[in-house]
């Protein structure tokens, strides 16, 4: 399939108007494709059109959630959720409907195809007309939560703070001043509680409701087979859990019994849990936004030329009171939603990188994170086919927490003393083992959730507690029932994604993988697997990607433990 720029969308296009896309979907829906070649032709065309609506989609939200208190940005994305998205997935379904038809007649068993089709015949079909207006009812639902996410602002010494900027007072070396920043945040989450137990409540019956209407029994299945998961099941999710609860909890219970003994504490509590457990001031890796950037920079310089010019053609950081047009927002500010993510915008194949700079260490950890997010978009943007370049969730994840761990060597680039370097580099490889406990206890619950709709919000909250006490730490949270009870709330996943959580868990493997592979082979080897496998995009079967990068689709408990080894092995080198 020829590789050259495809152009049956006009170069300047808004998709942001059904009368401006109707056409051209059209054309496409009613070409009568009568051989091979034809049929090449109609898919690029295709990935031309998914492209540019895509790309509209893409700034339109990134828009929203830079600015979530701009009318004009809000009701510009709430205008498009009306109008595009509900024509635009009955189109979307016409035309794989076609596309499938047409994949079955031109291809034959082992065809380089044969994924594409395997893709579209899936979606075929799930798809369900009574679901289009149930999806926008949930996209809207989702804004409303990131923007009463975003008008969390917090009271410190005088100033309104957003939550993002409160955890550097978190890693504070006096106890009490993390304990009064811990209730600072925790009592303003609280104070949207009963706001966010709405929006989820409704989200869970409108979830069911479209699985229902698919034929499905439960959300959890439907949305398994939704999200195009062909290479594991959800037992599979319930065995990896068992596997992080035998060999990952134990591991993530020592280091809190070090840091307990550390502090000189009778019992950890939740402000324990993020600070220097030997009292050092917390890390400053950079200044603002600007700073992260430059010193990112240099730190891929020194990994490799090759993804450092990718960084480099991201530019300069939008910055307090700039409004672009770059490719990079990273500071905290009031009025912009919370978390992170990288966007990539189809048509002109160009990542957005978003986060919420506080000067803290996470935040390195975030844009090494995006980064590789970055990467893997650019990598494979050679690729003509939109199908070639939408990779599975499982690899793109492996692309970004890669970079948390083969950065390591240069991450003296943010700390100029070495023991600071250290500090990063041992709680950056404890982290990324320790992690797989939240991450599965978000899986878990939502395997529950999802299992069992009808629960109520008491029941819920019970049931967070167990999972807790199956996956959590040794802190104590003695007279905080509730901010135990609705720690949940502050996963957006939850809400706009849902189900969109496992895969950072096998992702997590993967990239410990890799990263052995560079303690054993070299960096170099390392990353020419690495970049080997995001150049494939999505055009091989997940265990095809992992393979790819030098690695296996392996969570069984054997592969957890054997990790978590050389994860031991690893930071027994490093001093503190």
């Amino acid at each position: 399939m020829s590789t050259t720029t495809h152009t049956f969308v006009p170069e300047e296009f808004d998709a942001s108007t059904w009368g401006a896309l109707e056409p051209h979907y059209s054309d496409l829906q009613s070409r009568e494709v009568t051989t091979r070649e034809e049929l090449e032709a109609w898919l690029l065309d295709r990935s031309d059109l998914d492209a540019a609506a895509g790309e509209t989609r893409a700034n339109l939200y990134i828009r929203m959630t830079c600015y979530t208190d701009d009318e004009q940005a809000a009701g510009a994305w709430t205008a498009y959720l009306d109008e595009v998205p509900p024509k635009l997935k009955t189109a979307t379904f016409n035309l794989d409907r076609k596309q499938a038809d047409l994949l079955k007649k031109f291809t034959e068993r082992g065809d380089r195809l044969d994924l594409l089709a395997k893709r579209t015949i899936n979606s075929v079909e799930l798809f369900r007309e009574e679901n289009v207006p149930i999806e926008t009812k949930l996209a809207k639902l989702d804004q409303e939560y990131d923007r009463v996410c975003g008008d969390q602002l917090v009271e410190w010494n005088g100033e309104e703070l957003p939550i993002a900027r409160m955890s550097i007072f978190l890693q504070d070396s006096d106890r009490a001043v993390r304990e009064k920043a811990w209730r600072a945040v925790s009592s303003r989450r609280l104070q949207d509680k009963a706001k966010i137990e709405d929006i989820f409540d409704e989200m869970i019956g409108l979830r069911d409701e479209a699985a229902k209407n698919a034929g499905f029994d439960n959300f959890r299945d439907y949305q398994h087979k939704r999200m195009e998961r062909f290479d594991y099941t959800p037992d599979d999710c319930l065995r990896f859990h068992d596997a992080v609860e035998r060999h990952v909890v134990p591991f993530k219970r020592e280091l809190d019994a070090r840091r307990k003994a550390a502090l000189g504490v009778d019992t950890l509590r939740p402000w324990d849990m993020a600070c220097d457990e030997q009292g050092r001031p917390p890390l400053k890796p950079f200044t603002d936004g600007q700073d992260l950037v430059e010193k990112s920079r240099e730190v891929f310089s020194r990994l490799d030329p090759g993804l450092a010019e990718l960084f480099n053609s991201l530019g300069d950081n939008m910055g307090p009171g700039k409004t672009g047009p770059t490719d990079l927002d990273l500071d905290s500010r009031k009025g912009k939603a919370s978390g992170g993510y990288q966007y990539e915008r189809p048509r002109s194949k160009t990542p957005f990188i978003f986060m919420n700079a506080a000067g803290v260490h996470r935040d390195v950890e975030t844009m090494v994170h995006e980064a590789g997010h970055a990467f893997h978009s650019m990598l494979c943007s050679h690729r003509p086919l939109g199908a070639d370049r939408d990779y599975p969730i499982e690899f793109a994840e492996v692309a970004s927490m890669t970079m948390e761990l083969l950065t390591l060597p240069h991450w003296d680039v943010y700390y100029p003393n070495e023991d600071d370097a250290n500090r990063a580099r041992r709680s950056q490889i404890e982290g990324s083992v320790t992690t797989l406990c939240w991450l599965v206890t978000i899986d878990a619950f939502q395997h529950w959730l999802y299992l069992n709709p009808k629960h109520t919000r008491d029941e819920r909250a019970a049931y967070w507690r167990t999972l807790q006490e199956r996956f959590g730490g040794s802190e104590s949270w003695e007279g905080l029932d509730d901010e135990l009870s609705y720690m949940w709330h502050r996963q957006g996943h939850l809400f706009g994604v849902p189900f969109y959580y496992i895969e950072y868990a096998i992702a997590q493997l993967g990239a410990l993988g890799i990263w052995v592979n560079s303690l054993e082979n070299g960096v170099d080897s390392a990353l020419v697997e690495y970049k080997r496998a995001l150049d494939l995009g999505g055009s091989k079967p997940l265990p095809d990607l992992f393979e790819a990068g030098g690695v296996k689709l392996d969570f069984s408990a054997e592969r957890v433990a054997t990790l978590i080894d050389a994860a031991r092995a690893e930071t027994a080198k490093l001093p503190g």
